[in-house]
């Protein structure tokens, strides 16, 4: 029996990179005890991020999000809590004012395809030589 492959739909508003950097965050556990923990990005795009964070959290709950390069801090919630094979667990998170450039960079549009640079022909590439 073979395996069918299916593309799926990017859900997502804006795409994903692959960016990292440091953070720190800002939350409260359950008993109403502050945390302060530092974590650096995995990937992240224009509506949130996702990232490596030992202390336990909770979906749906307030974190702030601290870009440890740029001091600028953004209200954010858990929307995933996962557990990967490398031990890890990391945590998606969504900002709350998702209008502000948390990440001062420019994402692609959904459904965009990467650039490819067209490969030089084997003529030139002897003339090259």
């Amino acid at each position: 029996m073979s395996l069918l492959h299916f593309r799926y739909k990017e859900r997502r508003r804006t795409l994903r990179v692959a960016l990292s950097v440091p953070l720190t965050v800002h939350g409260k556990m359950d008993t109403g005890e502050k945390f302060c923990a530092q974590t650096t990005s995995q990937s992240v795009n224009r509506h949130g991020a996702l990232f490596p964070m030992e202390t336990p959290v909770k979906i749906g709950q307030a974190l702030l999000l601290v870009n440890d390069i740029t001091a600028q801090g953004i209200e954010c919630r858990v929307v995933a809590v996962r557990r990967a094979r490398d031990g890890k667990t990391y945590i998606g998170v969504e900002f709350v004012n998702a209008e502000s450039n948390f990440w001062h960079m420019v994402f692609p549009a959904p459904g965009s395809r990467p650039l490819r640079r067209p490969m030089p022909s084997s003529k030139a590439s002897a003339n090259m030589a």
